[in-house]
């Protein structure tokens, strides 16, 4: 993986990107349609008369119909087999689904409401926050979706077990991950600092007109100057960076003040597409990874405001996906295939040959933490 910057009127390869709808086609041959859930079931009347919409536009329906319901509301999801947008409701019907349907989207009534789930996950992080575990709210189940990996075993599965029983019935699920969950720091050939590896994220402009790029948080605690090149010359500075805690993200600035970062990414072979915004995540949302370890990967978002416990310490409100990723792919930028940033690789389980379960920041939050933008490449 290559992405590009421009320094002083020659084009050199560093890093950040998007792939675009041209390049779609053959990206994305397997993208990964939603499932309907199992509780309650979406209201089929409803589903038949609902508007189709683009994966990009998903979040934003999502949120209005979040803000109009309130207390009502219980998570959403995109159903990419029939482009809707499916929205629990705990009253399990009334005006909350007549609201959703009036809207466009597929009212489904289920148990638990958003607020229940999230008291649960604030229990699993005072009482169960173990390193080798994560959890996400899980709209497809209305359950929270607890991950275990392979680390967590005794007295540390018997912790997770019963915090997951004393939630209460149907409230939370635990799977067991292949393999364990650790930030995907080391491999890779995009930047160097330190003695690690990371990918670039995007280009980005600082709030004072600067050149800069976002990458994984722990990449930037890892070292304060990254180059392009093994032992290279630095090209890039740390600003600030968040690992762990609320979040996995850093800001680096260019060194070189002339440096312009356009906002796209070398895809291979010759293919470089835009990235046009930032854009948040959704459940069943189909997107992109590019990582300077293995390249491109596709899949879709499977939870949202996810909690990982790395053994280096807890890293909360992240994306969840079922896409994979490598050591050195972290801080690779995840996106769709319209050119909407979406996320930063943080980490996860397992690799490209099995799955498993990554990780991202959400590119939303660390532009709005460090006071940067992503500029239209348009």
């Amino acid at each position: 993986m290559s992405h590009r910057r421009i320094s002083k009127g020659k084009a050199v390869l560093a890093g950040a990107g998007a792939v675009g709808v041209a390049a779609a086609a053959v990206l994305l041959p397997n993208a990964n349609a939603s499932q309907s859930g199992t509780d309650g079931g979406a209201d089929g009347g409803a589903g038949r008369n609902a508007r189709t919409v683009s994966a990009a536009s998903a979040p934003e329906l999502v949120a209005k119909l979040s803000a109009q319901l309130g207390e009502d509301y219980a998570g959403a999801y995109y159903d990419a087999g029939t482009k809707q947008v499916v929205v629990n409701v705990a009253d399990g019907g009334g005006e909350s689904a007549s609201r959703v349907r009036d809207a466009g989207a597929v009212p489904r009534g289920v148990r638990h409401s958003m607020g229940e789930l999230r008291s649960a996950t604030g229990t699993l992080s005072r009482d169960a926050a173990v390193p080798g575990t994560a959890w996400a709210v899980d709209p497809r189940t209305n359950q929270i979706l607890v991950t275990a990996d392979t680390t967590v075993t005794g007295a540390r599965w018997d912790t997770l077990e019963s915090t997951v029983r004393s939630l209460g019935d149907g409230v939370a699920r635990i799977q067991k991950s292949a393999g364990e969950f650790k930030p995907f720091l080391d491999g890779g050939d995009a930047i160097f600092g330190g003695g690690a590896r990371c990918s670039l994220g995007f280009n980005v402009t600082t709030q004072d007109g600067a050149s800069g790029f976002l990458t994984a948080g722990h990449c930037g605690v890892a070292a304060e100057q990254w180059s392009e090149d093994q032992n290279g010359a630095p090209v890039g500075t740390v600003q600030a960076a968040t690992f762990p805690g609320d979040g996995d993200f850093a800001l680096l600035t260019y060194d070189d003040p002339a440096t312009e970062a356009p906002s796209e990414v070398d895809v291979g072979n010759g293919r470089s597409v835009p990235i046009s915004q930032a854009g948040e995540a959704a459940v069943g949302l189909e997107v992109v990874r590019m990582g300077s370890t293995t390249g491109l990967s596709d899949g879709s978002v499977t939870g949202l405001d996810a909690t990982v416990n790395y053994a280096e310490g807890s890293v909360s409100g992240l994306i969840q996906t079922n896409v994979c990723a490598e050591p050195g792919d972290s801080g690779g930028p995840l996106f769709t295939a319209d050119g909407t940033a979406i996320g930063l690789t943080s980490g996860g389980s397992g690799d490209c040959t099995v799955g498993g379960e990554t990780f991202f920041q959400p590119v939303p939050t660390a532009l709005a933490a460090v006071g940067a933008e992503i500029l239209s490449a348009g």
